[in-house]
């Protein structure tokens, strides 16, 4: 499990460059300021939570059976899906209605986070 969360967070920081560079250059002239700044926002959240998935990866990696890390990769994952994604689609004009979708992913990436709290707090005691 643990190649498959460095595999999608290399995946999500490189789609998170080229859709940060396609924001800048090529629909800086045609979304409003309040539009772009939700890309942005999309773009951001995206590549923490790359780099959060990364570290997941890594950590999985070294402790395989530790089920806290499948749950932790996977909620974030869910996050950049729902969170960024529906940002995405919100800035380019898509339906209001997407905005019911980013609170899921915001809880996905706050959940993420709480379960790998946890998952330190049990494996603090063990090197």
């Amino acid at each position: 499990m643990h190649r498959s969360f460095l595999f999608y967070a290399a995946a999500a920081a490189g789609l998170g460059v080229a859709l940060g560079a396609f924001g800048a250059h090529g629909l800086k002239s045609t979304l409003t300021e309040a539009q772009m700044a939700t890309y942005r926002t999309a773009v951001d959240y995206q590549m923490w939570h790359a780099l959060g998935l990364g570290l997941v990866g890594l950590w999985a990696e070294r402790h395989p059976g530790l089920k806290l890390l499948r749950w932790a990769g996977g909620l974030m994952l869910a996050g950049i899906l729902l969170f960024s994604g529906s940002l995405y689609l919100l800035s380019l004009g898509g339906g209001h209605w997407l905005g019911l979708i980013t609170p899921f992913g915001g809880t996905a990436f706050l959940a993420a986070w709480l379960v790998l709290a946890i998952a330190a707090l049990r494996r603090s005691g063990n090197p």
